[in-house]
């Protein structure tokens, strides 16, 4: 366990801190974190942060709970882990998922954790990960999909000091780089992280510096404790003391060949406690889609869905994590053993969005969406340029690709949207201008979303034309399962991937698949899933889904899933709608399902082949 210097002796002293100067301080952490973002993306080189910002900040109490952040990291288990001492100036790094208990959950995840020292004492931690675009391995972007273990993953670096009272550790960090594709790349974005914490650093000394430590620090214990009361009130008002209520849904397949593989949570409240509980999901995969999720983590999506419904305003941070204990068996899915492979683990971090979804609408309405969150697609591209100018010269794309937003209570999913709010796509001209692809289409592809009063987000069509040979590599979800629909809504649709070769053919590829060979001129079709309809199609507005069918997000046919009929014009035939509509509701149960999840598994197995042209995956062997 890591041992703090201070020379600081005089004890912090708890004091009041008024309204005022609490909403300073909290406006001025949320800046804070802000401008470390900034800080990053206007440093970084690689295109998945200084375009897609794959990055996630935190600023911690003096303790590593986290009073601000992007996604809850845990200090508190990497110091944990860490032999040493930390002193001011250090700076420490990891990318080892194992060795932070999943604070991190893959190899090309790089994370910095820096103490921010005040007059001889720790006032806070400041941390941030980026994802490395490579990190070595046997594959470009170090994400094999056939991987069995980690070490097939590229580099693994314990925890140590990067930075040791302000000296950087010059030979480390070269024998690190000298694993990687594109160490520039790496060199930069690390930089540009290091830099980001020493930016919030800074800023929590001037906090300091104005308001005084006592101050300031029992500010940070009020914006915890806020969170904390709130969650309390919550969870006696949303669930019944000591009634179980479980969900489950399924990552389609594991990469080498095994699947569906089952994900579930339970909720049990006890008094002013919830028990989380992931028993009952399936056990490690040999593949690499295992998420090795950390406690804290779990109970940072919890908070997610709780405190910004009840009142999105609020500065959410760790404040409630005593509230919740969180189960997670050994040797599941949710927390293999060293050393299974990890780096795909990018589907469970999407699917526990919709789990979460679908355990805690069950009761309340205000917090049940349908699924489509459910993955966060990946597609990298690389290779030597083969002839021009440019010739010999190595080029390497990572990117992160958008499905469709399920359907909410208060309205539709956003078509082609990221499952974390801050991503962004990289712009069609940053991709045509610095790699040799054109992008021939970026649409939304109609009726992807399910059904509903309102509708599941449309999935994307982004077609990449290939102006040099290379391999390409992609991982995706919900191929084989669907995104349910909910109260009534109908499931999404299923992704697809495929090639079409400069020699006519076609290929299917799978959503998880590697060092695939490309052609000039061959264009590969990356089609995402659509998002799940929340509600009652047949009470959608028929002039609402005339109006999707002109802008080309509902098809004429696909009218008809809402009871819609179009006349000739293009307007709602307001008779044959209204006949098609009453057809259609005596033909239906009279109270649909709460959760349609599409057809049973022992027949979307069995259609797998026809229905994809892929064959269905083999029954985990453990299961």
């Amino acid at each position: 366990m890591a041992e703090t210097i201070e020379t600081a002796t005089s004890p912090v002293t708890r004091v009041d801190v008024d309204p005022v100067t609490l909403d300073i301080i909290e406006n001025a952490l949320r800046n804070a974190r802000y401008e470390m973002d900034e800080v990053l993306f206007r440093t970084a080189l690689s295109p998945g942060i200084r375009e897609q910002h794959d990055e996630f900040p935190l600023i911690g109490d003096p303790e590593g709970k986290m009073v601000v952040g992007q996604f809850g990291l845990s200090i508190p288990a990497l110091l944990g882990r860490f032999e040493g001492t930390i002193e001011e100036g250090d700076v420490l790094l990891t990318s080892d998922p194992y060795s932070c208990d999943g604070a991190i959950s893959h190899a090309n995840d790089w994370l910095v954790v820096m103490p921010i020292y005040f007059d001889g004492r720790v006032v806070g931690w400041s941390s941030m990960f980026g994802h490395m675009s490579d990190v070595g391995g046997k594959t470009v972007s170090s994400m094999p999909t056939d991987a069995h273990t980690i070490f097939e993953e590229g580099v693994i670096i314990p925890p140590f000091k990067l930075y040791s009272g302000g000296v950087l550790n010059e030979d480390a960090l070269r024998i690190i780089l000298n694993q990687v594709r594109q160490p520039d790349w790496n060199r930069a974005d690390l930089n540009g992280i290091v830099a980001a914490c020493r930016t919030a650093s800074r800023r929590i000394q001037e906090l300091c510096a104005r308001f005084g430590v006592d101050t300031y620090t029992s500010a940070l214990d009020a914006l915890l404790d806020r969170n904390y009361q709130a969650m309390k009130v919550l969870l006696r008002t949303v669930f019944a003391d000591g009634e179980k209520i479980s969900f489950s849904d399924w990552i389609c397949d594991d990469g080498v060949g095994f699947g569906p593989y089952q994900v579930t949570l339970s909720l049990t409240r006890t008094g002013d406690k919830v028990l989380l509980d992931f028993t009952g999901s399936s056990p490690q995969s040999p593949g690499p889609i295992n998420y090795y999720i950390n406690e804290n983590l779990a109970k940072m999506f919890f908070g997610i869905y709780m405190i910004t419904v009840a009142d999105p305003q609020i500065l959410w941070n760790d404040g409630f994590y005593p509230l919740i204990d969180v189960v997670i068996p050994d040797k599941s899915f949710w927390k293999p053993d060293f050393p299974a492979a990890l780096n795909a683990r990018n589907h469970g971090i999407g699917r526990i969005f919709d789990l979460f979804g679908g355990l805690l609408g069950q009761k309340n309405p205000d917090l049940l969406n349908a699924a489509g969150f459910s993955s966060s697609p990946h597609f990298m591209y690389s290779g030597n340029y083969a002839d021009g100018e440019r010739k010999g010269e190595w080029f390497q794309l990572y990117s992160i690709g958008f499905g469709g937003i399920p359907g909410r209570p208060i309205g539709d999913g956003p078509d082609g949207h990221s499952l974390w709010p801050s991503f962004v796509n990289i712009p069609c001209e940053y991709l045509e201008s610095y790699y040799p692809l054109r992008i021939e289409r970026w649409e939304t592809v109609a009726d992807t979303g399910g059904a509903g009063l309102h509708r599941g987000g449309n999935g994307v069509d982004v077609a990449y034309r290939f102006l040099q040979p290379g391999t390409i590599a992609i991982h995706d979800d919900r191929w084989l399962t669907y995104p349910w629909g909910v109260n009534g809504g109908d499931p999404g649709a299923r992704g697809r991937k495929w090639v079409d070769r400069a020699d006519g053919t076609r290929e299917i590829l799978p959503s998880k698949v590697h060092d695939v060979a490309v052609a000039k001129g061959d264009v590969l079709h990356f089609v995402t899933w659509g998002g799940g309809g929340w509600g009652d199609p047949l009470a959608r507005d028929p002039d609402l889904v005339a109006l999707e069918v002109r802008r080309g997000l509902v098809s004429a046919e696909g009218a008809a899933r809402y009871g819609v009929v179009l006349g000739a014009d293009g307007s709602v035939d307001i008779g044959a709608t209204d006949e098609l509509r009453a057809r259609l509701r005596s033909e239906r149960p009279e109270k649909p399902p709460v959760f349609n999840m599409g057809p049973p598994m022992a027949e979307i197995l069995a259609n797998c082949l026809a229905e994809t042209g892929l064959p269905a995956p083999k029954a985990p062997a453990s299961a």
